[in-house]
Parts: structure tokens; C-alpha cells; sequence
């Protein structure tokens, strides 16, 4: 309020036409309103993007997506690495990708993405120990203008 008082001071001082707190006020506030009102609230992570890991064979993993509706990942920010233990460094792992879908993003620009299930296959190139873990790095954006942060999800590995 202290600011609107401030500009229609500053207005009058100026010798510019008089314009009332009423009319200073109420475009913000609706504006603001209409937009609460229209922007959907964004879902939690373990509901936009959940995932499983399955093991096809001895050092083989698939990771899958199944995304919610009007969300998407983006394939440029997958990784996966292998962590034998929380003091070692951290070992790339192979993995191969589906075809996704060719689209202009508002953050990325041309990009491609995955939306309702996206599968990945990994292959290890050592044997995991006890207390190996699966890094897996992921980003996607709901196609409403809402991005979410890059994931870095540890999934410890069963031996």
C-alpha cells in the first residue's frame, strides 16, 4: 500500500492527471487472481515422473517411466552411473534409449521427449557389490510451463 501511495505522490507532483488508489490497486490484485486461478499447481515428483527398476539378468536393468498425463522428459537429461560405495567414485553406466518425440521446448528449444512411458535399458560393466547403488538422473517439465529441477535418484541395487 506504502508503494501505491508513493507513486500516486509522485504522479501528482509531476502535474500528471490525477489517478485514484482504486485504479492503482485493482488491476494487481485481479491479474493476479486470474492467473492463481488458471495456473495448475505442480505435482510432486513421485507423481509426475514414477519410476521402476526391474533386472532382466545378471548385470542388465530396465528403468521405467510412467509419466503423468501432460508431462514429459527430456532424453538429453538422462544419466546413469553406478556408486559400489558412498565413498567411491562413481562409474558410468551404458544405457540405450527409445525414440522420443521431436518437439520446440520453451526452455530447451528443439529437444526430444518422452511422455507417457519411456523404458531404458542398462548394462553394468562390473558387478555391483552389497552396497551398490543406481544413480539415475532424469529432467522433465509439464506442458502446461512448469520444469522441474534435475533428478538425482540413488536405488540401491539388491545383491
Amino acid at each position: 500500500m506504502e508503494k501505491i501511495l508513493a507513486i500516486a505522490c509522485a504522479l501528482l507532483l509531476l502535474g500528471l492527471p490525477q489517478i485514484s488508489l482504486a485504479q492503482l490497486d485493482r488491476p494487481a490484485i485481479t491479474n493476479f487472481t486470474q492467473q492463481t486461478q488458471t495456473q495448475p499447481a505442480p505435482l510432486p515428483m513421485d507423481q509426475a515422473f514414477p519410476y521402476f527398476v526391474s533386472e532382466l539378468s545378471p548385470g542388465k536393468y530396465r528403468v521405467t517411466w510412467d509419466l503423468a498425463p501432460g508431462h514429459y522428459l527430456y532424453r538429453h537429461a538422462f544419466q546413469f552411473s553406478l556408486r559400489q560405495s558412498a565413498d567411491s567414485a562413481n562409474l558410468l553406466v551404458d544405457f540405450d534409449l527409445p525414440d522420443g518425440i521431436q518437439k520446440t521446448d520453451q526452455f530447451f528449444g528443439q529437444i526430444v521427449a518422452y511422455y507417457n512411458q519411456v523404458s531404458v535399458n542398462l548394462e553394468l560393466t562390473t558387478v555391483p557389490g552389497p552396497n551398490a547403488e543406481l544413480l539415475i538422473q532424469y529432467q522433465g517439465c509439464a506442458d502446461w510451463g512448469f520444469c522441474y529441477p534435475p533428478q538425482s535418484s540413488p536405488f540401491k541395487l539388491l545383491r
